[in-house]
């Protein structure tokens, strides 16, 4: 039995390793753990270890090794620069190897569902945006797609569990936190660890609508980068709650280093936005589903709408996060 305990994956050089590859590194050639990628924390033998960008939770800083104590060196895994949709692939087969897909009917995750090619799972309120639009394109495109279908009581019960995790409770990534939750929650009572998402892509190709009127394009996008690892650590500590962990090959290293490179202005421009992405997704999927502007996933699921409800139920007509607030307070004593 293996002394190492592994959560998420490994790779070195685009070859995926098994916890006992990992044992026998760190015990033989303990250098090569800095050369890790993927999205990992494992621990075991004195030694510790995370990944690069942070993807993975875990008790020690991101991309760091330390063993008896003391930091061996920084995680910085070698990636050849790759053309943006050979990151993509590239990123997406790594992870394919298990796990369900969330689908919510845009371009990011249509384009990680049809190259994983793995069953989907698409979570919303009876009538949502999200359903219907997820339904009509895995019909379109073959793919097995898990519908969920939640309730306001559902949400109001899962809402003090969510704000007991996250590490920021505002509206927003409350909002997006119980979305996660429900497609967590279907992943772990199916036997999924991983779920392959779509996280990341707006951030990195301008998917906000914010970025088309913005006078700092450049400056923004390197903004809402860097708060990518905050982002990971809510959706982690969410999917935790059900035993899975969230997989992002969008934030996998290569696909990263390939947008970067893409200039600001190119990424939205023209009333576009993600405009290199949805030519990346033209070459995989119909032109209709690359170029489709889909709400954000508080919006499309039905969430935000039951948390506006509830709020003004509560007493809290004006204020959502009031509302969070009082939640947090009650049940935590935040």
């Amino acid at each position: 039995m293996s002394t190492i305990k592994l959560s998420g994956w490994v790779e070195i050089d685009g070859q995926l390793l098994s916890v006992q590859d990992v044992e026998t590194i760190l015990a033989d050639r303990q250098e090569e753990v800095l050369r890790f990628g993927g999205e990992f924390f494992f621990a075991g033998n004195g030694c510790r270890a995370r990944d690069h960008l942070g993807i993975m939770a875990g008790n020690c800083p991101k991309g760091t090794l330390i063993c008896d104590g003391v930091v061996k060196g920084r995680v910085e895994p070698v990636v050849p620069d790759l053309p943006l949709e050979e990151a993509i692939i590239v990123a997406v087969h790594l992870r394919c190897d298990e796990g369900v897909t969330a689908l919510s009917g845009g371009v990011d995750s249509t384009l990680v569902a049809v190259l994983a090619g793995r069953e989907c799972v698409a979570v919303g309120l009876e009538d949502s945006h999200d359903l219907a639009r997820a339904r009509y394109v895995a019909h379109a495109l073959g793919l097995t797609l898990n519908c969920v279908t939640i309730t306001p009581r559902e949400i109001e019960t899962a809402l003090p569990l969510v704000l007991g995790v996250i590490p920021v409770r505002d509206p927003v990534s409350t909002g997006i936190a119980l979305t996660q939750y429900f497609i967590a929650r279907w992943a772990g009572e199916h036997g999924h660890r991983r779920i392959l998402t779509g996280q990341g892509a707006d951030e990195l190709f301008g998917g906000y609508t914010r970025y088309l009127t913005t006078t700092t394009l450049a400056e923004d996008l390197e903004r809402d980068v860097a708060g990518l690892e905050l982002q990971a650590a809510r959706d982690q500590a969410v999917a935790a709650l059900h035993g899975t962990y969230l997989s992002m090959p969008y934030m996998d290293l290569r696909v990263v280093r390939a947008a970067r490179a893409i200039p600001a202005e190119a990424r939205v421009q023209a009333g576009r936005r993600k405009i290199p992405l949805r030519q990346v997704a033209e070459r995989h999927i119909p032109t209709e589903f690359a170029w489709y502007e889909k709400k954000a996933m508080q919006y499309g699921s039905g969430v935000w709408k039951v948390l506006q409800k509830l709020a003004r139920k509560n007493g809290y007509k004006t204020s959502i996060q009031d509302y969070i607030d009082h939640i947090n307070r009650v049940e935590h004593g935040h």
